[in-house]
């Protein structure tokens, strides 16, 4: 069956987690994925966080999947002209340099508009265009200077980061729907075009919700919130839903570090709740029977269910509440997820098969699509795919492959 892009052809310049999570989305849709890595080298994250040595790292084989590797040194003239012919056959460029790195090398938008009009050129940078512009970002960073870190954490302790990586790769799929979108603007355009995602913008993108809640402390507290005071700002608020509905994580047995499901409260479902747990009289109690007496003692609130959660484990609790229609969630360690049959029946913890590594788990591709299923596979070694590249792209033999990588161009 037809993938989603196939015909597409991405030359993926990036490295680490932001710009490899974005062009990975693109090989599972369908794209022509060719990464481009530095001779003798690649991305830095083959060899980082290394559990087995001489092979690949988990860091790199899960955000590498379906593409393929080529070298090439920018530095050297075959290289830049090899390059330029990538450019030619391609649709998308993809790079998280430092800001002018391409430009360094040679390449500049001008330089590349004019070897391919048709070319959109996507780049993921810390942050945009003002003071911070040339800055370094990571993704605590992003995560820092995205409004995500003074949000989460509890009142009383420090800025906590969450381990969600939504400074990298939370960029990286806001860079897929940009990059998708330019690639449908082309159909009636006929050009490329600069596509630029920062991932300052896209942390804050993330935290909206905060920031309609800095807009609402004009107006007076935060009542769904359980701090007390508010000083200006959002407040970090431990568990708190952020939303409509209360919400917080509540322990289970047999107490351990994960023992614990989040549970939220809606008003048409306390009555149940309070069956459930062994308090009906609560549900006609003027104290606990609305939303508005129970927001004024939520610490009661929760103090009372959790004496329940903790009689059951989390996935007792989870089966319990789901019978009531209670949104409730146990809280899933990686290990939990790993081995959850569900995940793994529909594939999307999926298990791949590495040439060096042998079998690895990874996450599938979040985006489904009726007509494009996609089909994981093993992320590339660094230069397998050079000669094969070269051929397609240049015409080359064996022996002229042979004699650019004795010369240092691949």
């Amino acid at each position: 069956m037809a993938k989603a892009l196939d015909g597409v052809r991405v030359i993926d310049m990036t490295h680490v987690q932001s710009g490899p999570s974005a062009t990975q989305i693109l090989a599972w849709l369908g794209a022509d994925v060719v990464k481009v890595e530095q001779p003798g080298k690649g991305d830095i994250t083959r060899g980082q966080l290394r559990d087995l040595p001489g092979v690949d790292s988990l860091y790199f084989t899960m955000l590498n999947c379906n593409k393929r590797s080529m070298t090439l040194n920018l530095k050297t003239e075959q290289g830049k002209q090899i390059f330029t012919a990538l450019l030619e056959s391609g649709d998308v460029l993809v790079e998280n340099f430092a800001p002018g790195a391409l430009d360094r090398q040679g390449f500049p938008w001008e330089r590349i508009q004019q070897v391919n009009p048709r070319l959109i050129y996507a780049s993921i940078k810390g942050f945009g265009p003002g003071r911070y512009v040339d800055a370094k970002a990571y993704e605590t960073v992003a995560q820092s200077m995205g409004g995500a870190l003074s949000t989460t954490g509890f009142e009383d302790g420090p800025p906590t980061s969450t381990g969600a990586q939504i400074g990298d790769s939370g960029t990286g799929i806001h860079l897929v729907a940009a990059v998708l979108a330019a690639l449908y603007q082309r159909v009636s355009s006929g050009r490329g075009q600069r596509v630029e995602v920062a991932m300052q913008d896209a942390v804050l993108n993330l935290c909206r919700v905060k920031m309609r809640d800095q807009q609402r402390l004009a107006h007076g507290p935060l009542t769904e919130y359980p701090n007390r005071r508010f000083d200006g700002f959002v407040p970090r608020s431990g568990n708190a839903s952020g939303g409509g509905q209360p919400g917080w994580a509540l322990s289970c047995a047999p107490g351990g570090p994960n023992d614990y499901v989040y549970v939220i409260i809606q008003p048409w479902g306390w009555e149940g709740l309070m069956k459930r747990i062994g308090h009906p009289e609560l549900a006609s109690d003027p104290q606990w029977a609305t939303p508005e007496a129970r927001i004024t003692h939520l610490e009661d609130v929760w103090a009372l269910l959790e004496t329940w959660t903790s009689k059951y484990t989390k996935w007792e609790v989870t089966e319990m509440l789901n019978e009531l229609d209670v949104p409730v969630g146990p809280i899933m360690s990686m290990k939990d997820l790993m081995e959850d049959e569900s995940l793994n029946a529909r594939g999307y913890v999926a298990e791949v098969r590495h040439p060096k590594r042998g079998v690895f788990k990874t996450v599938g591709c979040p985006l489904r699509l009726s007509d494009s299923p996609v089909e994981i596979k093993t992320s590339p070694l660094l230069s397998e795919h050079t000669e094969e590249i070269l051929k397609e792209v240049m015409g080359y033999d064996t022996q002229r492959v042979s004699a650019l990588r004795v010369e240092g161009v691949v």
